[in-house]
């Protein structure tokens, strides 16, 4: 049975030492006034954390994948064996109010330490973690642009985990291109609507943990332009409120069927089905993709968060198995003794455990700081500084969600590789990990449309301002620090990286703009890597920033557990094994379309349809 353990103590490096989180949320007036931004309660609620999903979450990891979620005849559903009871001990606890606003009954925690107990929650059970996971995204929405009433009905709920909400959007014929959903909305002339049609892939669309779930749902209403600038959004929950705020009459949406899946068995995803279900509009009429991007980025920033924590436990117990199985013999021998020495001993097995390490750590130092700027977007007092937040976390996101999940994978699958033909096995838990990882690439937003969104919308369409800006600030850290005896061969190499994106986007963006189907072939055939491409410079930035800390520590004597020391040691690795990608990325980005343009009728047989 595979285990987890919390990776406290980088957490506290990274948020206190490489982000100095505490003394930068102490200046922001919301978090002081609550006394939340305090290192010790900060860290004595990460402690909790790392107890409860330990202890509660990990052990049913397994048996949720196994058992998976079994629905009725009617619609309902069963989650696997302890669940429920590990949701209940959730909200007993307090932890689905954690970072939300007091005023519907939240704690006020920063979200850079809610953000860490995501992860923990990912790695320890991520099937688990996605029922309470989409709810953070409806309270977004909902704080934001729901009317006054439905805040008073739903948030207090949602907040306290009292009822869970999702997401609907995707249809079977409408994935990506929700331009072409046909689920409709009519107006009932109560101030309510009736919306029908069939929503696809919902996670934890239906279950067993709450009263009522509260689905957020996307729709046209009648006589609404067509393509996305005719969509709204609709609450819908399960079962309609009573005033007293109790679950009512039940409403005219049922689960049609559960999805068999790769992975994330223990999640229920569900087909949903809308027979006049009554909803209500949230926010205006025709707004509703703009709405829901506020949830989707959230959805966003927690998908990444997933690739990351199944990044770290795939990386724990494959250290775990590299230092108890003895195959083969090192020179000199290790363990003489022993007819064989541990696998940990061999270069090529340290170099599966290293590319876990490296990519893990410098994810989190990202996801940390995205979650450090959200709690500046929202709350500082300085508006240059909320914009400059903002803009972070707008170019950032897409990189979180894609190059986290796509490395999440790829660390999964040489965890794997590290155990041979054990990995293969259910008993040890790794291939759990890879069939679970796998999704991270697709939902969400599949990673080719972040980078499409990364390079199209977030660099070119506002002229690279953004970028710009992230340049800046790597410019800033370089002139600090490109003559340091430790770090200076970082910083230059970062240096001739950072200046090489910048001419490859001024490459594509010159091609975009001679128009034609040639130039939207160029951002399309690149973007992918892209977006890989400018995932390693940002990763390289965070190591080099991580490395510069370390030497201090360890110059001034303050190294005694060597954990200074093997943050040198994997930003060596990172900048000697993984960061060189860029250069193959650079030809292939510079290669643009050219090799993609051929005839398809001859390459692949297709002759499309003519009216």
């Amino acid at each position: 049975m595979p285990q987890y353990k919390a990776p406290l103590r980088d957490f506290r490096f990274v948020i206190n030492e490489l982000l100095d989180a505490p003394a930068q949320l102490a200046q922001m007036p919301f978090y002081k006034d609550n006394e939340t931004a305090d290192p010790d309660l900060m860290n004595q609620v990460l402690e909790e954390a790392a107890r409860f999903v330990e202890g509660e979450l990990a052990p049913l990891n397994q048996t949720g994948d196994q058992q998976g979620c079994q629905r009725s005849d009617n619609g309902d559903v069963k989650t696997p064996d302890g669940f429920k009871a590990a949701y209940q001990k959730y909200v007993q606890a307090g932890w689905p109010a954690l970072d939300s606003d007091p005023q519907w009954g939240g704690q006020g925690m920063p979200h850079t330490v809610a953000n860490a107990m995501l992860e923990m929650m990912n790695s320890a059970n991520v099937a688990w973690a996605m029922y309470p996971g989409l709810t953070h995204g409806a309270v977004s929405a909902l704080s934001e642009v729901g009317s006054p009433e439905l805040q008073q009905m739903y948030l207090p709920k949602l907040v306290s985990g009292e009822w869970t909400g999702t997401m609907c959007l995707t249809e079977p014929h409408a994935g990506t291109d929700l331009g072409i959903i046909r689920t409709r909305a009519q107006d009932n002339g109560d101030g309510s609507y009736a919306i029908t049609g069939t929503k696809i892939f919902i996670s934890a669309g239906e279950h067993d943990f709450t009263d009522n779930i509260i689905h957020l749902v996307l729709a046209r209403l009648e006589g609404s332009p067509e393509g996305t600038k005719g969509i709204s959004l609709f609450l819908v929950p399960k079962f309609i409120p009573n005033a007293d705020g109790t679950p009512g009459e039940r409403n005219g949406v049922v689960c049609g069927s559960l999805e068999h899946k790769m992975g994330i068995h223990g999640n229920a995803t569900a087909v949903l089905n809308f027979d006049g279900a009554k909803g209500w509009l949230v926010g205006e009429i025709n707004r509703g993709m703009n709405h829901m991007f506020i949830m989707m980025n959230a959805a966003r920033l927690g998908t990444g968060m997933q690739g990351l924590g199944l990044g770290e436990v795939s990386y724990q117990n494959a250290l775990a198995y590299a230092k108890d199985r003895i195959q083969m013999r090192a020179e000199p021998r290790v363990t003489p003794e022993q007819p064989a020495d541990p696998i940990i001993v061999h270069p090529d097995v340290r170099r599966m455990l290293m590319t876990g390490k490296a990519y893990t750590e410098a994810g989190r130092a990202l996801a940390l700081w995205l979650a450090l700027s959200l709690d500046t977007e929202a709350h500082h007092t300085d508006e240059a500084k909320r914009k400059e937040a903002a803009d972070t976390v707008a170019l950032l996101t897409p990189i979180a969600k894609a190059f986290m999940t796509d490395n999440g994978f790829n660390v999964a699958v040489q965890s794997q590789q590290v155990f041979g033909g054990h990995g293969y096995i259910q008993e040890w838990g790794m291939e759990q990990f890879v069939r679970d990882a796998r999704i991270g690439q697709i939902y969400e937003g599949t990673n080719g449309i972040q980078a499409l969104d990364l390079l199209g919308r977030k660099v070119l369409m506002d002229g690279g301002k953004k970028l710009q800006a992230l340049a800046g600030t790597l410019q800033a850290f370089a002139d600090e620090h490109e003559d340091d005896e430790v770090v200076g061969e970082y910083i230059t190499q970062l240096g001739k990286a950072a200046n090489q994106l910048a001419t490859l986007t001024m490459l594509v963006g010159q091609k975009a703009m001679e128009g034609g189907p040639k130039g939207g072939d160029v951002v399309n055939a690149v973007a992918v890597d892209y977006l890989r491409y400018f995932g390693h410079v940002v990763y390289g930035y965070l190591w080099a920033r991580m490395a510069k800390i370390a030497a201090d520590k360890v110059a001034a004597g303050q190294d005694q557990d060597g954990f200074y020391q093997a943050k040198l040691d994997t930003a060596r690795f990172y900048f000697d094994r993984l960061f060189p990608e860029t250069k193959s990325l650079s030809q292939t980005i510079k290669a643009g379309s050219d090799s993609l343009d051929f005839d398809l009728k001859g390459m692949f047989g297709f002759e499309p349809e003519h009216a």
